[in-house]
C-alpha cells in the first residue's frame, strides 16, 4: 500500500505510464479516505497495488524503511522512453545494472516513490 496525495494524478501514473489496471476504488466518507487497487489483471490471479488516499492530505515523506518498487516490463528502455514522453521524471537511464547484467530503469510517480523497471526473466 502507498499512501498518496493526489489519487486521480497516481491513478494516471500507474494506469498510463505503467500500464496498470483500475481494479477497483471505493471511498470511506466515515474515515475521509479513499482506496484504488491497480494491477495487471485480476486479482484473483495476479497481485495488486493499493493507492490509498488520506483526505485533505496531499503529501507524505517517504521515510527511511521504503526502497522501491519493482515492475517487469517488456522493454525498459521502451518504458523508459515512452514514460519521459509523458513528462514522468527518470531517476536513471536505461541501461545494465552496475553489479549485472539485467536491465533496469528507476522513475518516480506523482508522489515520488521509485519505481525499478526490469525486463522479465524466465
Amino acid at each position: 500500500m502507498l499512501r498518496v496525495g493526489d489519487l486521480d494524478k497516481s491513478i494516471a501514473f500507474y494506469t498510463e505510464v505503467l500500464g496498470m489496471s483500475l481494479l477497483r476504488q471505493k471511498a470511506y466518507p466515515k474515515g475521509e479516505f479513499t482506496l484504488a487497487f491497480l494491477g495487471y489483471g485480476p486479482e484473483s490471479e495476479n497481485p495488486a497495488l493499493e493507492l490509498t488516499y488520506n483526505w485533505g492530505k496531499d503529501n507524505y515523506e517517504i521515510g527511511t524503511g521504503f526502497g522501491h518498487i519493482a515492475i517487469n516490463v517488456k522493454d525498459v528502455y521502451q518504458a523508459v522512453e515512452n514514460a519521459k514522453k509523458q513528462g514522468v521524471t527518470v531517476v536513471r537511464e536505461a541501461g545494465p545494472m552496475s553489479a549485472g547484467t539485467t536491465i533496469v530503469g528507476f522513475l518516480k510517480d506523482p508522489d515520488g516513490y521509485e519505481i525499478e523497471l526490469l525486463s522479465k526473466k524466465f
